[in-house]
C-alpha cells in the first residue's frame, strides 16, 4: 500500500487534466521523467541536497507540463479530442529524446531520502521511505480536496470540468483555469516522481513510460475523473503489485498490473469510484 501512494499521486495527475479537459494526455509521465532528470542533473554537478532536488524536480516537470499544455492543448482547438492525444503522444517522444540525448547513460544514481532502517512488523517488513511517502501522500491529498471543495479556485475547476461552455457564460476564465489545472497536476506529479525515485535510487529515460503506465491504470482502476477513485487504484496497484512480486517474483508485477486492468474493463469499465464521484460533483455544483 506504501508503494501504491506513488501510483495515487500519479493518478491524481491524470484525473485532474482528464477531468478539466476529457481529454488524456500522453505526456504527462515524460513531463514528470523532465522534472526527475532536473533534480538529478542538480544532484549529480552540484551534490545538491533533498530539498534542492525536490524543487528542481517540480520545477521541472512544472515548465514541461505548461509546455505540453500549450502545444497540445491550448494550441488545438476544442473538441479534437484525439489530435490533442496523438500531438501529446508526439511531445512524448520528443521529451524522451530530449532527455536521452542530455543523459546518454542507461542509468543514473538519484539521492535517497536517508539513511532509514528496516522496521520489523512481525513477519512483515517495511521501508520507512515507503511510510515518509504515504504520509506526503496523504498530506497532498488532504491540501488538494481543501483547495477543490473549499476555494473558488476549485469550484472553477469543478465548474469547468463539469460543463466547460457553462462554465465560461457564468463568467470563469475557462483557460486560465485549464492552464492552472495543468501546473498543478504537474507539481503533484513532480513530488510523486521525486519520491518514487528517492525511494528506487537510480532513473533511466524510461521512467517516463513507467509513470505514464502505472498513473494510467490507477486512473482507470478508481474511475476517470474521480480524485478518490484514484487514489483507491493507486493503492489497490501497489498492493496488487507487491504480492505478486512477493509470490511470483519480480517478473510478474508489470504482468499482474496488465492483469488486474484488463479485469476492471471487462467487469467493471467504469472504475470502483467514478459513478459516486460524478453524482457527487453534480449535487455541490447544484448547491452553489
Amino acid at each position: 500500500m506504501t508503494v501504491g501512494s506513488g501510483y495515487a499521486l500519479l493518478a491524481i495527475g491524470f484525473t485532474l487534466i482528464f477531468g478539466v479537459l476529457r481529454r488524456l494526455n500522453l505526456s504527462y509521465g515524460p513531463s514528470i521523467m523532465v522534472g526527475v532528470f532536473f533534480g538529478t542533473f542538480l544532484f549529480l554537478q552540484f551534490q545538491a541536497g533533498w530539498y534542492s532536488v525536490l524543487v528542481a524536480t517540480v520545477l521541472g516537470a512544472v515548465i514541461a507540463g505548461a509546455y505540453v499544455e500549450r502545444l497540445c492543448f491550448w494550441a488545438i482547438k476544442k473538441g479534437a479530442a484525439v489530435a490533442s492525444m496523438v500531438s501529446s503522444f508526439a511531445v512524448w517522444m520528443q521529451l524522451e529524446e530530449a532527455v536521452t540525448i542530455a543523459f546518454p547513460d542507461r542509468t543514473y544514481e538519484f539521492p535517497a531520502l536517508g539513511d532509514f532502517e528496516l522496521i520489523e512488523l512481525g513477519e512483515l517488513s517495511v521501508r520507512q521511505e515507503h511510510l515518509i511517502m504515504l504520509g506526503i501522500a496523504a498530506l497532498l491529498v488532504f491540501a488538494l480536496h481543501q483547495l477543490l471543495f473549499r476555494t473558488r479556485f476549485g469550484l472553477a475547476v469543478r465548474a469547468v470540468s463539469e460543463d466547460p461552455d457553462a462554465a465560461l457564460f457564468m463568467g470563469v476564465n475557462t483557460g486560465r483555469v485549464i492552464f492552472l489545472a495543468f501546473i498543478l497536476a504537474s507539481a503533484i506529479g513532480g513530488v510523486a516522481g521525486y519520491f518514487i525515485m528517492a525511494t528506487e535510487e537510480v532513473i533511466t529515460p524510461k521512467f517516463g513510460l513507467q509513470a505514464t503506465f502505472k498513473g494510467l491504470i490507477a486512473m482507470m482502476l478508481g474511475g476517470m475523473g474521480s480524485v478518490p477513485g484514484a487514489i483507491a487504484g493507486g493503492l489497490l496497484l501497489g498492493v496488487v503489485e507487491k504480492q505478486a512480486e512477493w509470490y511470483a517474483g519480480a517478473v510478474w508485477r508489470d504482468i499482474a498490473a496488465f492483469m488486474l486492468l484488463f479485469v476492471f474493463l471487462i467487469f467493471r469499465p467504469g472504475g470502483l469510484l467514478a459513478q459516486g464521484a460524478a453524482a457527487r460533483d453534480l449535487a455541490a455544483l447544484r448547491r452553489v
